[in-house]
């Protein structure tokens, strides 16, 4: 039989665009901040469904749509396992005492004045060293949020700095596979992507510090010093407070410094803090398992409920009392339900040719070298709005523009630096990304609350394009 399947037109690819952006925008009028509730997951579905019909018009058939959509579901599948694992991490680090203890310390070193501008360099220091801003937000991030929380700081504003900080590390490290995907996509070399990226990153950064400096400085925060001294009893009262109880972190953070995968690594943290929480934490394990007569079936009770389900700690003060709760892995399921949605849809416009057709129809505008990097930059943007994962918004810019740089003398890593300095760090800022689903949900952030305050996030692609059209550093090939 004749195979009549046709490239998709620029509008027949447009239309999965518009009514998902559409019903987006519906859903945050009806819905407001829980839009993530399950409007935007229909939402993603059903634009899905959209693509799928109008590719069915022009000869695709299901199987090789839905053979997309796995493909593209298949490749999240190390996220959502590790989301997991981080619901499960985050439950036993409060059941350990890890996380308070994290807060108590923190309280008692950090000023209010200077906490996001170090906040922000402390998690750039971490993710560089590991190579995932991921693993930075879950165990640095999440501590130093609650240490915010109780200087009064809003939560957006704390995890701006924490998403800033960890961005710009991952960005910036040899460990980190996007930094390692995007010069492979290029076709330079991992070491030349990492220097150029200086001439960006560093201006970009040091806008960022000096922003959350002045923000410090203006008095942002709202707890005074007998505010943090009730906070440090009221920990102290019921949890015990050492430093022995980060031989965990500083034990996972080691892992992924030596390159242990980050799941066996983190399933790792996962466990010894339920061994932590054992030996340090007796009254809380109690506590948390509702039995006293049998310590051996309320260690297990305990640690497995923290691990999966809902587990809170109550305090006499009211303020730490909302730090000191967590979801488990049950908590996170919301969050892997929008990303299963989320990389359908994407699966669906990508096997069905509608995001090449997109890309492919802007090559033929660009007049300039300025505006072939813009126009990279946009596609990044637009593959991380639509396809819903920072790989792809790397991976298929990539391809479609590295023959029009090479066309045009401009050496590859004038463009694996545009596609990290928008792929990478804008995929945090998209509520229905991997990316920022996944930190919303493991900071317990909404994404629209943090997104004004992730200031790299939001320089970097500025001034990967303004340095473009200046032509400052943009190295030719010979």
């Amino acid at each position: 039989m004749e195979n009549t399947k046709r490239t998709p037109t620029l509008l027949q690819a447009f239309i999965p665009i518009i009514v998902l952006i559409t019903l987006l925008v519906l859903n945050r009028i009806i819905y407001g901040d829980n839009t993530l509730g399950g409007s935007n997951q229909m939402t993603l579905l059903f634009s899905a469904a959209v693509a799928a019909i109008i590719a069915g018009k022009i000869g695709y058939k299901w199987e090789e749509i839905f053979e997309g959509i796995l493909k593209s579901i298949s490749s999240a599948m190390p996220a959502l396992i590790i989301l997991l694992i981080i619901g499960a991490l985050a439950g036993t680090w409060l059941l350990s005492g890890i996380v308070p203890a994290m807060i108590y310390y923190g309280l008692e070193v950090l000023n209010p004045s200077i906490f996001l501008f170090a906040t922000c360099i402390v998690c750039a220091v971490v993710s560089l060293a590991t190579g995932s801003s991921w693993s930075t937000v879950a165990t640095v991030g999440i501590a130093l949020l609650g240490i915010g929380k109780a200087y009064g700081l809003g939560e957006g504003l704390i995890a701006g700095a924490i998403i800033s900080g960890a961005y710009c590390g991952d960005k910036m490290s040899p460990l980190s596979d996007t930094t390692n995907l995007a010069p492979a996509m290029a076709g330079t070399d991992l070491i030349t992507h990492i220097k150029y990226m200086m001439y960006t990153t560093i201006p970009s950064f040091s806008i960022t510090l000096i922003l959350f400096l002045f923000i410090g400085f203006s008095g942002a925060g709202g707890s005074n010093s007998d505010d943090i001294v009730q906070l440090q009893l009221a920990l102290q009262e019921k949890f015990n407070i050492n430093p022995w109880l980060f031989l965990v972190p500083v034990g996972v953070i080691f892992m992924i410094i030596k390159k242990v995968p980050a799941v066996p690594a983190l399933l790792a943290g996962a466990i010894l803090g339920g061994v932590f929480g054992i030996i340090f934490q007796p009254n809380i394990i109690e506590s948390v398992a509702g039995i006293s007569d049998d310590f051996i079936t309320a260690s297990y009770k305990a640690v497995v409920d923290a691990m999966t389900t809902d587990i809170s700690v109550t305090t006499s003060n009211e303020m730490i009392n909302e730090l000191l709760s967590t979801g488990g892995m049950a908590g996170m399921l919301n969050t892997i339900w929008l990303i299963i949605c989320a990389m359908s849809f994407g699966g669906a416009m990508e096997a069905t040719g509608m995001l090449r057709k997109i890309t492919g129809s802007i090559i033929g505008y660009i007049k300039s070298d300025g505006g072939l990097i813009a126009s990279t930059a946009g596609s990044s943007l637009f593959f991380n709005l639509t396809a819903s994962d920072q790989y792809l918004a790397i991976v298929v810019p990539g391809k479609m523009f590295a023959e029009e740089f090479k066309e045009r003398k401009l050496a590859p890593e004038v463009l694996s630096r545009t596609l990290e300095d928008t792929g990478t760090v804008t995929s945090a800022l998209i509520p229905w990304n991997t990316c920022g689903a996944y930190h919303a949900g493991v900071l317990g952030v909404a994404t629209g609350a943090y997104l004004p305050y992730a200031f790299f996030n939001l320089i970097s692609p500025v001034m990967t394009v303004a340095i473009g059209f200046i032509g400052w550093k943009i190295r030719k090939l010979k």
